[in-house]
């Protein structure tokens, strides 16, 4: 074995011999320590092979040196089987072609690094499509479903990854190329004589039921059977040899579907009727519990649901053949759903389980390790009653949910990893809960493979002979036992290298509170479980996470890729450096704090907090990057451009191209960046300017927020919002213009405007986000706590804060109370704030917007999606007739981000995936929305286009049904 000693030699060898890409950095190493299951690995190195011959010369170096290799495709596997102390063989950067695709035989030629939805696309237009399908299908790769066998939902239907593969191109350890397949084609010299001689242990050997993954599939090569050396191949975990290419089979895809979800009173008796609904030709039978729905609204009543999809040539017969078995269940309540975009939203409800069940629902951890174990479909509710005793017993909790058509169920257990007695009980209840499951006839993985969580308990499934049967076909396969040691036979023991063992015991000094993970950072990490739905490389619907990944294609750049080197940071094994790193702070230089992590990352890793965190940290006593001067501390630099009124000097001078020039190098900004103009009058001085017009109505009075933005480069956007606000009936101040005075006889209201306060010098409210992006925490506190001074009188009233700038409302509602965690104030002010459109919503409900009557383009802000929400932007807009829908993703400019040296590519990369194409798309006479600041800058500098806010498009169409004169009016921007 290749000590540390010999590192740079073996690199050196690799990087020789290898056309593809080898690291042995601590980047490279890092991001693959883990999985998506409990346990860690540090491999010497990583290496991303370019093709068969890369494998082959990888495996031979690897071999002279005794170094074991393990193959990686997404890294989603929840059993361990995807970490190694050697070199680890990455195929998703270069190995990741369809090769080809046949619709007349219905099969397709796949390298394994290929993501399942991109044989799903191409399989598309054809009426086919992959049967399997895991709940990862947006990330995993078929490589890494043949490794485990992989199933999904609709394995009901068309089995699983076994029944699709049809011939496996493979490399041995000892560099053999096979072309396994039927009858014995390409089978290692001694395999069927292995076989021959056990034909009445195979026979008898193997329980009967549809997801047995467990083991070697040993009995695929009985002659009954085939030989199939194919399909005994799948399920190997990557420890009998290295795939490199493999034909598939595809299904015809039904013309239309209709999704039943049919209402239980609990799971056992969803689990119990499950398999009476097989007869019927189901397509999914799948089952979940109300622990881990977010929201049962969209969900008919009940407290267990099973989702059972059924096909059919038209969306008649599909949704006959629903009716039909919502008939036949005994169920409290049902819906059938034919809508595809209602069905897209309900199974990602089913999908997003893997991660929400990461979390208990009182916020605990809980982890896999049992995630998927089988019995067969007619005894599942049976065994969830002794599984649920079992849990009791040990004093755990866990939620299943899964396949209960095929009898597999998928939990996370709270168990406790970080203690040595709870990581005792949790060997004691895995041993208990393997004979429980035997008991029941069962499998102890039914989709995710072995690995190291469930390999050691093996002979309690299949006896002691039949997995020395197993360590005799691994010997015949890889007899230098080079190929992921550890793995189904000959184990490491289920407790042993668990990745939080290496974690710090005691709290890490930090400025955030993080009060969804106790104000551990740690914990906070340990959120990102692998799983992995940030390796998505397509956007669907409004979902934002990760535009850094979707630009670069990079792990680092993923949000998995981040927390996983702030792990390694926190264990310091890898990351000797701490905060310091600047391994960590490259990968998080190109996080673009769109915050779409905390939203569609299904156990809400926050990356935009992480990395304020961090920075904070890192520049702690040193000197920061330009741009953290330039652009972090731009709400001083624009309020003193506005004491001295030198807008219009600082407008001409950043147009002049030698100091333009000269002030983009000095403030770290990009060369291709154009500088924004500053208004040359505040919103605040327009609004101090019109007082005497200033008609007062006899709403609620809202507080308008003069967001940095807004105050000094857009305040055409406050002066609409006004006019709006005002028009609906509401009354209007700013802060710190208000004051509390002693209400007047018989009027409850309890707050008056006093427009000259804002110029006593009592300082101006900012919410800090420029500075936190930037991880200047301490200046941010500062500032917040400045704020919060300000903001007392109003936060004394029942007055909301409505916020114009998406970013500046989402500071607000999460940065400030989770930095000022000490501060009771802070989360008042939070409780406050409140969007234009939530505004109008709650506190004009019976104001009717002006007809516009146009249809839109646009993207929603990614702060919005992320933290705010947009329900009631949706229904504002669909009230004033504004049609269609606004693109998901993130513009790219992200604030500082996008001005920043060294981001522009990856920035106009975020806003070429959707923002610019929908308004390069958009019809003549497209209103182009663009709520934030960034977004509304993207647009202009990249594609030429003016985008609005939402308050401005409505004004202007109050000002053209009530034709008012212009100087009451809003001011032109070129006026500012």
């Amino acid at each position: 074995m290749t000590d540390a000693g010999d590192l740079p030699a073996l690199e050196a060898e690799l990087s020789r011999v290898v056309r593809g890409d080898v690291g042995f950095d601590v980047t490279s190493r890092a991001l693959v320590t883990m999985d998506a299951s409990n346990y860690r690995r540090v491999p010497l190195g990583v290496v991303a092979p370019r093709d068969a011959d890369d494998v082959s010369a990888v495996l031979e170096v690897c071999r002279e040196r005794g170094v074991p290799v393990v193959a990686r495709g997404g890294g989603t596997s929840i059993a361990g089987q995807a970490t190694g102390t050697g070199v680890v063989l990455d195929f998703t950067r270069h190995m990741n072609r369809l090769v080809s695709l046949d619709p007349e035989t219905r099969t397709a030629v796949v390298q394994p690094g290929l993501v399942l939805d991109r044989l799903q696309e191409a399989a598309a237009p054809h009426g086919l499509r992959f049967g399997p399908d895991p709940s990862t299908h947006s990330r995993c790769t078929l490589g890494g479903m043949i490794g485990n066998n992989s199933c999904g939902s609709h394995s009901v239907a068309w089995g699983t990854t076994a029944d699709s593969v049809q011939e496996l191109d493979v490399i041995t350890a000892r560099g053999r190329r096979l072309r396994l397949g039927q009858e014995w084609a390409g089978a290692p010299d001694g395999l069927r004589a292995l076989v021959d001689g056990e034909l009445a242990r195979l026979r008898t050997g193997f329980p009967e039921l549809p997801r047995r993954i467990s083991g070697y599939a040993l009995d695929a090569l009985l002659p009954e059977r085939g030989a199939d050396v194919a399909r005994s191949f799948c399920g190997s975990e990557g420890t009998l040899g290295v795939l490199t290419e493999a034909v598939v089979k595809l299904v015809e895809a039904p013309r239309a579907r209709a999704l039943a979800v049919l209402a239980y009173a609990d799971e056992s008796a969803a689990a119990q009727a499950a398999a009476g609904l097989l007869p019927f030709g189901p397509l999914t039978v799948e089952g979940m519990s109300a622990d881990l729905v977010p929201s049962a609204a969209a969900l008919p009543r009940g407290a267990a649901w099973l989702f059972v999809e059924t096909g059919g040539e038209s969306a008649a017969q599909a949704r006959a053949r629903a009716e039909a078995i919502v008939r036949a269940a005994d169920v409290v309540d049902a819906l059938v759903v034919t809508d595809p975009a209602e069905q897209r939203a309900l199974w990602r409800i089913r999908e997003d389980a893997s991660g929400t069940a990461t979390r208990m629902p009182d916020g605990s951890e809980a982890w896999p390790g049992w995630e998927d174990c089988a019995v067969p479909p007619a005894r599942l509710g049976a065994y969830l009653r002794d599984f649920r005793g079992l849990l009791t017993e040990h004093g755990l909790r866990g939620t299943p949910y899964g396949h209960f058509g095929d009898g597999c169920i998928h939990v996370r257990i709270d168990f406790d990893l970080l203690t040595e007695a709870g990581v005792a009980r949790f060997r004691r209840f895995s041993e208990e809960l393997a004979e429980l499951v035997v008991a029941h006839g069962g499998s102890l993985s039914g989709e995710h493979g072995d690995g190291q969580a469930r390999a050691e308990l093996l002979p309690r499934m299949y006896g002691q002979e039949m997995v020395g049967l197993f360590e005799r076909a691994k010997g015949v396969w890889d007899p230098d036992d080079l190929l992921n040691p550890g793995m189904l036979v000959r184990p490491a023991p289920l407790d042993a290298d668990l990745r939080f063992s290496v974690l710090p015991r005691e709290p890490v000094d930090v400025a955030f509170g993080y009060p969804s993970d106790g104000g551990d950072f740690s914990a906070a990490v340990r959120r990102c479980v692998g799983v992995a739905k940030c390796r998505t490389t397509s956007v669907s619907g409004s979902s934002v996470m990760c535009p850094s990944f979707r630009a670069t294609g990079e792990e680092e750049h993923s949000t998995r890729g981040r927390a996983r080197l702030l792990h390694e940071m926190l264990a310091g094994e890898v990351v000797t450096d701490g905060w310091r790193s600047t391994e960590v702070r490259d990968a998080l230089d190109l996080c673009l704090s769109c915050k779409g992590c905390r939203s569609d990352c299904p156990v809400g890793v926050d990356m935009a907090t992480y990395k304020a965190e961090f920075l904070h940290h890192h520049y702690a006593g040193r000197r920061r990057p330009a741009a953290h001067y330039a652009m972090g501390r731009l709400p001083e630099w624009l309020r003193a451009v506005s004491r001295t009124r030198t807008a219009r000097l600082v407008n001409a001078l950043s147009a002049m191209r030698p100091f333009a020039w000269a002030a983009k190098r000095l403030g770290g900004i990009a060369p291709e960046r154009e500088i924004p103009r500053v208004a040359r009058r505040t919103f605040s001085r327009w609004w101090e300017r019109r007082r005497s017009e200033r008609t007062v109505g006899s709403g609620d009075l809202v507080v308008l927020w003069p967001d940095t933005f807004t105050e000094h480069l857009s305040p055409a956007v406050g002066q609409a919002a006004v006019r709006v606000l005002e028009a609906a009936g509401l009354r209007v101040g700013l802060p710190p213009t208000l004051r509390l005075v002693r209400p007047p006889v018989g009027d409850g209201r309890t707050v008056a405007m006093d427009p000259l306060s804002v110029l006593r010098g009592r300082g101006r409210v900012c919410c800090g986000l420029t500075y936190v992006s930037t991880g200047q925490l301490d200046r941010a506190r500062a500032v917040m706590r400045r704020t919060l001074d300000l903001m007392e009188p109003v936060l004394e009233t029942d007055a909301p804060v409505v916020v114009l700038e998406p970013s500046c409302a989402a500071a607000l509602r999460t940065d400030v109370p989770e930095l000022l965690h000490d501060d009771p104030r802070a989360a008042r002010l939070a409780a406050k704030v409140l969007t234009f459109a939530e505004t109008l919503e709650r506190h004009a409900p019976d104001w009717t917007p002006p007809r516009v009557d146009r249809a839109v383009a646009g993207q929603t802000h990614c702060h919005q999606h992320a933290v705010l929400g947009d329900a009631a932007d949706r229904r504002l807009r669909q009230a004033a007739l504004l049609s269609g829908e606004l693109s998901g993703g993130c513009c790219g400019l992200a604030g500082n981000f996008g001005f920043e040296k060294g981001h522009y590519e990856v920035s106009t990369a975020c806003a070429e995936e959707h923002l610019l194409p929908s308004v390069r798309d958009a019809p003549d006479g497209t209103v182009v929305l663009a709520d934030g600041f960034s977004c509304r800058t993207q647009l202009e500098q990249l594609a030429g286009v003016r985008g609005s806010h939402l308050a401005e498009v409505l004004a202007a169409a109050l000002e053209g049904a009530e034709d008012e004169a212009a100087g009451g009016g809003i001011e032109p921007e070129d006026e500012r």
